[in-house]
């Protein structure tokens, strides 16, 4: 299951044929940069100044997310129209093999990773370790924009389950297992940066996505995930669902449990969305 999840950086360089000599080819992977964290503003700036090899520039903000009203939460899923729209513009066709990557170990580009199999695109790798992996190779960045041929794709949404917030509050209260993806300080309600109410869905439990990485930026191994989600309760053939702040880095969780062969389903509004509805509990500590 790794293999379908994630790819390292020689895999890639190699797949890409790059290098002294090389030439571009057909079929290989679209590489999509989503450089985005809470509070950057400058991801596309990082990105003109260097970036892997044909790349494309994501937009978390305005093609990874759509925008309403706070009772939607802060990253409402994209319209399939929208999303089709941007990801053709990213030359996405078919039959494209994509990879996505970013600069925080995978957090932000799994939302990426999600959203396109979501939507349908079957063949999505996040590149293990980020940009980090690719340089610490020697291997070269080149700088500026990319425009690729624009794709063919057509999408179809479906292909990842989700939840409403009805449903998670199900699965909180017993009919599964609800992990939060926020830094623990934030579950518990000691601090809250962005969001209108500090805390947790009653009866999550609190695993922070950061720690499904290792202290060079790459997933743990298969055997360590495994072992760090049956702590938390994750058992074979239980519904596990995630969400975190605003169903970003819930979804990198949602690539960690892939790895490990389970299927959870996403909390796209997650706290954001929780926190703006008064009629919703709220937990701390």
């Amino acid at each position: 299951m790794r293999e379908r999840v994630l790819v390292d950086a020689a895999t890639l360089a190699a797949d890409l044929q790059v290098g002294p000599g090389a030439d571009p080819v057909e079929g290989r992977p679209v590489v999509l940069d989503v450089r985005w964290a809470l509070g950057m503003t400058d991801g596309h700036d990082q990105y003109r100044a260097g970036h892997l090899p044909g790349a494309v520039y994501v937009d978390l903000e305005t093609e990874l997310a759509a925008h309403g009203s706070p009772a939607d939460g802060r990253h409402p899923l994209p319209s399939a129209s929208a999303f089709q729209q941007a990801a053709r513009r990213w030359g996405v066709s078919a039959d494209s093999r994509v990879v996505v990557y970013d600069s925080v170990g995978g957090t932000s580009a799994a939302r990426a990773w999600w959203l396109l199999r979501y939507f349908g695109v079957q063949d999505v790798r996040i590149l293990d370790g980020g940009l980090a992996a690719w340089t610490a190779q020697g291997r070269a960045l080149e700088p500026g924009d990319v425009t690729p041929e624009p794709g063919d794709v057509v999408v179809q949404p479906g292909g990842m389950p989700v939840l409403d917030a009805d449903q998670a509050a199900e699965l909180a209260d017993g009919a599964g297992l609800l992990l939060d993806a926020r830094a623990a300080e934030r579950y518990r309600g000691e601090v809250e940066p962005v969001d209108p109410q500090a805390g947790h869905v009653p009866g999550a439990v609190s695993a922070p996505t950061s720690e499904n990485l290792g202290p060079d930026g790459r997933f743990l191994p298969t055997g360590d995930l495994k072992r760090r989600f049956g702590e938390l309760g994750v058992a074979d053939g239980g519904t596990v669902g995630v969400y975190c702040g605003s169903g970003v880095t819930a979804s990198h969780e949602v690539a960690a449990l892939a790895i490990v062969g389970v299927d959870a389903a996403l909390y796209p509004g997650s706290w954001s969305q929780w926190s703006n509805d008064p009629a919703r509990p709220v937990a701390v500590g």
